[in-house]
């Protein structure tokens, strides 16, 4: 007999699914890439692969390229998506885009530099999207 006395796992509150988790980043990822493109963005690539590391969104802006990091959470998440990107992240994320400006970026002269920008997405209750950018968020 398991010593949870046959309760199974215990969930935390408005948790997510995994397929209702991947259907609410690609809804997020959908509305940060859109939200750009009506910024002025060029957008370069969506889960693009460096290595073994994904970046969400890839874009440029002007001489600059940007990193974009997507993070969503449910309604009743602990914490919220801003907060979700600790130290081992923004490392693992900054190495991507250095691996891929030394691969592929370097050598384009239009280019001046790379930056790593932020969005939150959030969803009401009818599904219309909020984004927040903060942009060189680390």
């Amino acid at each position: 007999m398991r010593g949870d006395a046959g309760l199974g796992r215990l969930k935390r509150p408005g948790r997510v699914g995994e397929d209702g988790r991947q259907a609410l980043g690609r809804r997020a990822e959908e509305a940060a890439a859109s939200y750009l493109e009506a910024s002025g963005f060029i957008l370069l690539g969506r889960n693009v692969r460096v290595r073994r590391l994904e970046i969400d969104l890839l874009a440029r802006e002007g001489a600059v390229v940007v990193i974009v990091e997507v993070r969503t959470r449910s309604p009743g998440a602990w914490v919220k998506a801003l907060d979700s990107v600790d130290w081992r992240k923004r490392k693992r994320v900054r190495s991507a885009g250095e691996w891929l400006w030394k691969s592929r970026f370097h050598a384009d002269r239009t280019l001046e530099r790379m930056r790593f920008d932020l969005i939150a997405v959030s969803f009401d209750e009818q599904g219309a999207p909020t984004v927040e950018h903060v942009r060189a968020a680390f």
